[in-house]
């Protein structure tokens, strides 16, 4: 007589999950023919990802992709603007300009400091050249930062 070991019979949860990785499965293709990524030059020579077609745009075979997300509707993608609470605190024009000119005295007192510190190591050639030039450039840096920020003053 032949041996055969006798495996238990799968239940109704082997099925279900062997029906569950078979949709799985032939879900894949429709997912991923839905998602097409186009690759567009523009005049410039900038390029853009997109996933909506556009004229002189070229359609990338990426295996595996993952689709971008569905927009939420609209006509357009701009953010609603926020309203601000009645009980926020307001500053008049006044004391906003009063503000903005502090803050200008300051930075440039700050910017005034950072010149003069500038200078100085310029000047002074003692120590190591590559710390030197270090501390030179991290200045240079401050001062065109300051330079921003005031610019960006109203």
């Amino acid at each position: 007589m032949d041996k055969t070991t006798m495996l238990p019979r799968p239940g109704p949860r082997l099925y279900a999950l062997a029906l569950a990785m078979l949709c799985g499965v032939l879900a894949q293709p429709v997912a991923q023919a839905q998602s097409s990524v186009y690759l567009c030059l523009h005049a410039d020579g900038r390029k853009e990802l997109t996933d909506t077609y556009k004229a002189g745009c070229k359609a990338l075979d990426i295996p595996g992709g993952i689709p971008a997300p569905r927009s939420r509707g609209g006509s357009s993608s701009k953010a609603a603007p926020v309203s601000t609470p009645a009980d926020f605190p307001k500053v008049d024009n006044a004391q906003q300009k009063a503000r903005d000119s502090d803050r200008r005295a300051i930075l440039l007192d700050e910017l005034k400091s950072e010149e003069a510190k500038l200078a100085q190591q310029r000047a002074d050639k003692a120590g190591e050249p590559k710390l030197i030039a270090e501390n030179i450039s991290r200045t240079e840096k401050n001062i065109e930062a300051l330079k921003r920020e005031i610019a960006s003053i109203k």
